[in-house]
Order: structure tokens, then C-alpha cells, then sequence
């Protein structure tokens, strides 16, 4: 009876050890080697760099309050917002008293530094993830008004800066212009620095 048992658990034993082995050490080594190769930026966060100063990525979005910014979506990551190692969707549903009072309140809020102009949808309502780097060239634009009066600029000059920060979907079909928010903000401080 030992015997059997013993006969049973050391292939049991064996397998497990080498599926450990396998998909534990050497499949994970394999992918990470693979991807460092291939896609070095990507696999090491897709960093923004000032220097040797780390200041963002183009994965994850930040928040920006300043007049003289442009500003993100709104984050339910985190308990400020924009907290990568909180990432999450607010999990707040359509039918939710609390969203539609948020809702209502920033579309008010927006609504009185640009009046007469419809608040874009993606300024008041956040992304699954809170992390959304990118908002809808319609957000930005929205926004010239107030950020051109803080920077001392003409509302032109900071409309042709979005215009030539608005990103195409991939292959011309995948996905909706976007602009990258934190490289619109670098390319305003390097054109207009704040006053």
C-alpha cells in the first residue's frame, strides 16, 4: 500500500515541481527577456523623461489644476485621483444619485469658465481605469479660453498648439483623436511659459 502511494505522488510531485518551473520561472523570464528586446520603452512604463528627472508616462494620466494647464477627466483613482496603484472606475452607476450630483456640479463648475459652450462629456466623467492620459480634442479645445488668459497668450496661438497635439487613431480607424494631455502641457510650458 506504500508502495502505491508512493508510486502515485512521485509523478504528482515531478509534474508539479516542473509546471513550477515552467510557468513559474522560465515562461514569465522568456516573456519579460522577449519584451525588453522587442518593445524596451513599453516594457519599462512607457516613461516621460525631463533630464534624468522621471515626470510622467504616456500610459497614465495626471492631474493638472493650475488655470494655466489644461485639465484631465475626472479620477476615481485613489482618494485624489490619478493614483496608479489604485486604479479604478468609481464604480458609481447611471441610476447613482451620488455620480449625477458629481456630474452636475462639474458640468456647472465648467460651465461658468466657458459659458454658452456645451461641456464635453469626457471632462466630467471619468475612464474604467481613473488613469486615461488622453482627452477628446473637443476637451481641449473647450479649455483654450481660460488657459490662453492664464499664459498671456491669444486664444489662436493656444488653439494651434492643440490642433498640433491631436493624435490620429492608430491606422487611421482604431480608436478617436486624442490629445495626450501631459504632452500638451510640456509643449505649453516650452511655448508660452507660465507667467
Amino acid at each position: 500500500m506504500l508502495s502505491d502511494l508512493k508510486s502515485a505522488l512521485r509523478p504528482a510531485l515531478t509534474l508539479t515541481l516542473l509546471f513550477a518551473a515552467l510557468l513559474g520561472l522560465a515562461y514569465p523570464l522568456a516573456l519579460t527577456g522577449i519584451g525588453q528586446a522587442l518593445f524596451p520603452e513599453q516594457a519599462n512604463g512607457s516613461l516621460i523623461r525631463e533630464g534624468d528627472r522621471v515626470i510622467g508616462s504616456n500610459l497614465i494620466g495626471q492631474k493638472f489644476t493650475s488655470n494655466a494647464y489644461f485639465h484631465g477627466r475626472p479620477s476615481a483613482a485613489g482618494s485624489d485621483g490619478y493614483d496608479a496603484s489604485a486604479s479604478s472606475g468609481s464604480n458609481l452607476g447611471p441610476t447613482s444619485k451620488a455620480l449625477a450630483e458629481r456630474v452636475q456640479g462639474d458640468v456647472a463648475t465648467l460651465s461658468e469658465t466657458t459659458p454658452g459652450s456645451p461641456v464635453p462629456p469626457d471632462l466630467v466623467t471619468t475612464s474604467a481605469s481613473g488613469l486615461d492620459p488622453h482627452i477628446s480634442p473637443e476637451a481641449a479645445f473647450f479649455q483654450v479660453e481660460r488657459v490662453a488668459k492664464a499664459r498671456g497668450a491669444t486664444e489662436n496661438e493656444i488653439r494651434a498648439l492643440v490642433r498640433k497635439s491631436i493624435e490620429q487613431p492608430l491606422l487611421g480607424f482604431l480608436g478617436e483623436p486624442r490629445v495626450h494631455l501631459l504632452q500638451l502641457n510640456r509643449s505649453l510650458d516650452v511655448r508660452f511659459p507660465a507667467r
